[in-house]
């Protein structure tokens, strides 16, 4: 009896010692971020300790953060049944019965999270969440002319993702299997970049190849790419080497294509280390690239961030999209379409599950953003759009019913009413020559800016001065331009253009895609002492030095000069006709200069930089004049440049920070 007891505590002790050496060990890998693994060995301890709130909640984190939320339902439910209850668990929770197609009791749990929750930050994603079901019914009652189609011809059981076309290849990005190699976050093969040949959406399957291995590494995840409009460019995610737990080394890198073979890639200076950056997408004028980052200084998981591409090819200004764009769950995948809409996926804003795809429209002014609805969305992940023409292209699903994991759809937008109208503006910048004739000013940089005064787009001109950029319908914008480099010095100037009242009617096309551009020109004149600028439209009323509403007007626009340049020093001048005596055509001309001055320093120009001068009638430029006409140029307001300042010409390289960046727009430290 003695020795069977003893072998029963021998047993107990050593079923102990394994269950407590599994943990262990399963903790590990969790940590690694070898979530498949983790997933594995938890499951293990769940088959003996089917009530272990822990070994539950270990295996639906690893779903979760391995992008299989939809599996960790039952593990979360374990978790907080046996007394795991923390926010943190319970919002996800309710994201997981979501992926689910379980709206109502997502909602009830919800109800109750919002009730009790301490967490701030969390609490503001559970009412973001909590109004987007209530939005449901609306989606769904919402009319689509969509048809989508799996892409079976691609597919297979692995993932296949993100579809980009250029120059008659389809790119996709797939973990179907062509090493042994295995990334233990989700037990599958390392991811690759293909291509396929392709004409629309009938794909040659026996041109099915992978990139070749300068670009696809048997052990790191290549991720999603987009290309440059003449295809030369291509920017791609690549990262999860194992090295670094979960995400934290995903980064963007670059490669160009030379002689008809890639580059070496090199790493972006954009990227923020330690941080998740990926799903790049470039705009259709290729100044600009999007992508997605879970950087700090967001808006809570992944925003959808810009970077600007310089004259140089180097990027920078990385800017966050905003609240309009961003909310405090996930935004990636952006995309832009040859019509200037964003797409991009997102499971903050109201959606069916996961990650739905959305539209971003600007429209007078504000942008507006729309859930494409069913069929494109569904309760799975939606995301990776992409428009080979106006009316069809490609999206990412792994939705149930496909061949397994993600999958490549097609889709057609049968909408009768479709009909899409793109607005240009282009223009020319130029300066007046010694002869005062008009000619071409070459390397002037030009934003484009709307009517909050934010800068909508910028470009720097080449030698024959011209930019081209985007517009609205019913909007007012402003143009900036400033000269760059050179041996003279310009006034940064603006000039201002409005869509208002210029659109198209749409009943009357017959086109899918039709092309409106407008013209205009940007003069910029030369900066030289003693150089003197009529102002135009300064009117007084007889015999008065007041500053009416309609002059007022004209003199702000003197003042936006003196801000954007402030390194000037100018003389303000007034001038009168010659149909009154001369000393009181002088003093008048004094007290309206004097007057146009104290207005001006109102505005927040520093009186140091004025001086006001009455000329009365003593600079005719019409001596004897006849007519009301002729008086009229002779009664004028003028300013004249006393004095230059230091100003500090901004040269190309300064502009272009070439200090910072390499030939690759790598940094060079």
């Amino acid at each position: 009896m003695k020795l069977l007891q003893q072998g029963l505590l021998a047993i107990i002790m050593l079923a102990f010692a394994t269950s407590c050496s599994l943990e262990k060990k399963a903790s590990k890998t969790f940590d690694r971020g070898e979530f498949q693994n983790s997933i594995d060995l938890y499951s293990r301890i769940l088959e003996n300790e089917p009530n272990n709130a822990e070994a539950a909640y270990f295996i639906a984190e690893s779903f979760r953060q391995s992008n299989r939320v939809q599996h960790a339902l039952p593990y979360y439910e374990t978790a907080l049944k046996n007394g795991l209850k923390n926010d943190s668990i319970r919002l996800n929770y309710v994201f997981s019965l979501k992926a689910n197609g379980k709206y109502q009791e997502a909602k009830k749990e919800l109800e109750a999270f919002i009730e009790k929750a301490e967490n701030e930050e969390l609490l503001v994603r559970a009412n973001e969440e909590y109004s987007n079901l209530n939005n449901l019914d609306e989606l769904r009652a919402k009319e689509s002319y969509f048809r989508v189609k799996n892409l079976d011809d691609i597919n297979t059981p692995s993932a296949e993702y993100s579809p980009v076309y250029n120059d008659g290849e389809l790119y996709f990005t797939s973990s179907r299997a062509n090493n042994n190699k295995i990334y233990q976050a989700t037990g599958t093969p390392f991811t690759n970049i293909y291509r396929v040949k392709t004409r629309g959406a009938n794909v040659d399957t026996t041109s099915i190849k992978p990139l070749d291995d300068l670009i696809n590494n048997f052990n790191i995840n290549e991720g999603s790419v987009t290309f440059s409009p003449d295809g030369k460019t291509m920017v791609f995610a690549r990262g999860n080497s194992g090295k670094k737990k979960g995400t934290a080394d995903v980064n963007l890198f670059i490669t160009r294509n030379r002689n008809g073979r890639w580059t070496e890639p090199r790493i972006l200076n954009i990227n923020n280390p330690g941080y998740w950056d990926s799903s790049p997408a470039f705009s259709r004028d290729g100044r600009t690239l999007y992508f997605a980052s879970n950087r700090p200084g967001g808006y809570g998981g992944t925003d959808i961030y810009s970077a600007r591409l310089n004259a140089r090819g180097r990027f920078y200004k990385v800017k966050n999209l905003g609240r309009e764009i961003n909310t405090a769950g996930n935004e990636m995948f952006p995309y832009i379409s040859d019509d200037g809409h964003m797409y991009f996926a997102s499971d903050g804003h109201p959606g069916f599950g996961g990650l739905d795809i959305f539209v971003a429209q600007r429209r007078n002014g504000q942008t507006f953003i729309e859930n494409l609805a069913e069929p494109v969305n569904s309760n799975a992940d939606d995301f990776g759009m992409f428009l080979f023409k106006a009316d069809r292209g490609f999206f990412t699903s792994n939705r149930a019913g496909g061949a397994g994991d993600d999958d490549i759809y097609t889709f057609v937008n049968e909408d009768p009413n479709l009909k899409i109208v793109n607005y240009y503006l282009q223009g020319v910048t130029m300066t007046h020559n010694d002869k005062g004739d008009l000619e071409v000013l070459p390397r002037v940089n030009v934003q484009l800016l709307d009517y909050k005064k934010e800068v909508l787009d910028e470009t720097t001109t080449g030698d024959d001065g011209k930019f081209l950029f985007r517009v609205y319908e019913h909007e007012h914008y402003n143009l900036v331009g400033e000269k760059i480099g050179g041996e003279n010095q310009y006034l940064i100037t603006r000039g201002e253009f409005t869509t208002v009242g210029k659109a198209v009617d749409r009943t009357t096309l017959t086109d899918l895609v039709t092309d409106v551009q407008y013209d205009t020109t940007l003069v910029l004149e030369k900066i030289e002492k003693n150089k003197v600028f009529v102002l135009d439209n300064i009117y007084y009323d007889l015999d008065e030095s007041y500053i009416r509403e309609d002059a007022a007007i004209e003199l702000d626009k003197l003042v936006t000069i003196l801000n954007d340049n402030p390194e000037l020093k100018i003389e303000l001048s007034s001038h009168t006709d010659d149909r009154a005596p001369d000393d009181y055509n002088m003093r008048l001309s004094e007290r309206r200069a004097k007057s146009a001055v104290e207005y001006i320093v109102s505005q927040g120009i520093s009186k140091d930089r004025l001086v006001a001068k009455g000329y009365g009638e003593t600079k005719l430029i019409i001596p004897n004049a006849k007519t009301e006409e002729e008086h009229q140029v002779n009664r004028r307001t003028e300013f004249k440049i006393l004095e230059l300042g230091e100003k500090k010409q901004v040269s190309e390289e300064e502009f272009d920070e070439d200090r910072f960046f390499d030939d690759d727009g790598d940094t060079g430290n």
